[in-house]
């Protein structure tokens, strides 16, 4: 049994690899920015993460994002839908909750294969 481990420190690792399946840390955009902004630092920080590990958003398994607010629903959905790939969507789901800090509005944690 093989487990990769990147970035990781005392808390946690962004990335886990075991049995060729990415699992990547929730993943965070800039603290105070808006929705879209968040949603799109999230997601090029997911692209980084999966390239370096070998994989891709077209192995994308699942994707759960959580919302600060749900009013920013349509807003962070109108980022995601131009990022994904629509031949490859993962399984989703999308709620609310209490993020890290109030500063940060969305936060996603994605599974791929490799």
């Amino acid at each position: 049994m093989s487990i990769t481990r990147l970035h990781s420190g005392p808390r946690m690792s962004q990335v886990v690899i075991h049995n060729n399946t990415v699992y990547l840390a929730g993943q965070v955009g800039t603290a105070g920015a808006d929705v879209t902004t968040q949603t799109k630092d999230c997601l090029a920080s997911v692209d980084r993460l999966l390239a370096e590990a070998g994989s891709d958003k077209s192995k994308l398994l699942q994707v759960v994002i959580w919302l600060a607010d749900m009013s920013d629903f349509q807003e962070m959905n109108a980022v995601y839908d131009a990022w994904i790939d629509p031949a490859n969507p993962a399984a989703r789901a999308c709620g609310e909750a209490k993020l890290a800090t109030p500063e940060y509005k969305v936060e996603f944690i994605v599974t791929a294969a490799l």
